[in-house]
């Protein structure tokens, strides 16, 4: 079984995406500073439109480049990763809030 390629493109822009929105909520974890979840929620915003547009960008070329197929029809499953990615983590940082707001 072969190793499975990607765009570089559609590579580079999960791999950002994914370690930035996974910095800022160590971050937020770590330190909780409140500006981090408004810079959070338009890092989101701003993340989840470059995403849509590489993921619309990647699945032309994959269905008008018969070349290129397979790579870019794998970059778009691999960004596609990033929506169920989103929300675990806005899951996760509601239920960590959640927790260090109860009375004790």
């Amino acid at each position: 079984m072969g190793k499975i390629k990607f765009s570089a493109l559609g590579e580079r822009t999960f791999l950002i995406s994914f370690l930035l929105g996974t910095s800022l909520l160590l971050l937020f974890w770590i330190t909780r500073a409140e500006f981090l979840i408004i810079f959070g929620f338009y890092y989101v915003v701003i993340a989840a439109v470059t995403n849509l547009l590489i993921t619309l960008y990647e699945l032309m070329e994959y269905l008008s480049d018969v070349s290129e197929k397979k790579r870019n029809g794998n970059s778009v499953l691999l960004l596609l990763l990033n929506i169920p990615i989103t929300f675990l983590y806005l899951t996760l940082f509601l239920i960590f809030d959640n927790l260090n707001t109860w009375p004790h």
